[in-house]
């Protein structure tokens, strides 16, 4: 695929994107829930490539490919290893799977509300390695937890300063400024967001994505997804198991899954190629239907 079809799939496809992004903090969970304790591995590189051989054998199930999953976001040493000898990106594009990479350095402490994105100053040498391994786009998260309106205004104004740069390299941005689904106030922190994304739009003269928390009350964001300036809308599981997610997701016409934790749930290392398979099948099959109710 070249940019333009993959454009034309992120647009239009009709599928899911699956987030296979977990960094340095969340993978002891992810591997914990694939069966893999914190004492199998002695240091940060043997993390690193326990998480590598479960996301290569995501990769190359045979249930994944580019008929339900149209894109999959990596972690920076994930589009840096290999899977069966290929760059990981260039083995998404061989299964017609659209790559993106996670491009944000974690979350600094909360203020006004909000937890903004940790400064990237080597951002620009990252886009340029990804861009020349065939990566498509980007996805930075920041992440919201109360009503306050400055800090949302701050939080999006910041997503989009860091989708120009990606935009400059000639990327596609997925800009995830992430309602924490525990938050008290969480409708009115969908309203402040809405109307903070909406301004910023405004002055764009390029497309952006966007990966949102699924909303209190269904359609709030239908206006996101016919904005001519949004190539797509994603959603995030945000904690939610499966079953749970795919419900909130089917509500809300227009958007589709990026998920992490609800794509992986019953998945296990001890598990048979046959069994594996089958367990990511079923929850591919499930976050599809979700996604294109």
């Amino acid at each position: 695929m070249n940019t333009a079809e993959m454009t034309a799939k992120v647009a239009a496809g009709n599928g899911f994107i699956a987030a296979l992004d977990q960094s340095g903090g969340s993978t002891p969970k992810a591997l914990a829930g694939y069966g893999i304790g914190d004492d199998a591995w002695s240091d940060e590189a043997g993390m690193y490539g326990l998480i590598h051989d479960m996301r290569s054998r995501i990769i190359r199930s045979a249930a994944f490919d580019g008929s339900k999953v149209i894109g999959a976001i990596l972690f920076e040493r994930t589009m840096d290893g290999t899977v069966d000898g290929m760059p990981t990106p260039s083995a998404l594009i061989a299964k017609g799977v659209v790559p993106f990479i996670k491009i944000d350095k974690g979350l600094e402490d909360e203020a006004n509300g909000v937890q903004m994105m940790k400064p990237m100053p080597d951002l620009d040498a990252l886009l340029a390695k990804s861009k020349a391994l065939g990566v498509y786009g980007t996805k930075e998260r920041s992440v919201i937890n109360s009503a306050n309106a400055a800090g949302i205004a701050d939080i999006v104004a910041q997503q989009f300063e860091v989708g120009r740069q990606v935009l400059g390299h000639g990327m596609m941005p997925m800009l995830e400024p992430e309602i924490n689904i525990k938050s008290e106030t969480r409708a009115e922190c969908d309203a402040l967001m809405l109307e903070a994304i909406l301004g910023n739009l405004e002055a764009m003269d390029q497309q952006v994505m966007l990966k949102l928390s699924l909303p209190v009350v269904a359609g709030t964001f239908d206006v996101l997804t016919r904005h001519p300036k949004v190539l797509r809308v994603v959603a995030l599981s945000g904690g939610y198991k499966r079953p749970e997610a795919c419900a909130e997701l089917a509500k809300n016409k227009g958007i589709i899954a990026s998920f992490s934790r609800a794509l992986l749930e019953d998945l296990r290392v001890s598990m048979t190629e046959a069994e594996f398979d089958a367990a990511l099948g079923e929850a591919i099959d499930a976050i599809h239907a979700g996604s294109v109710a």
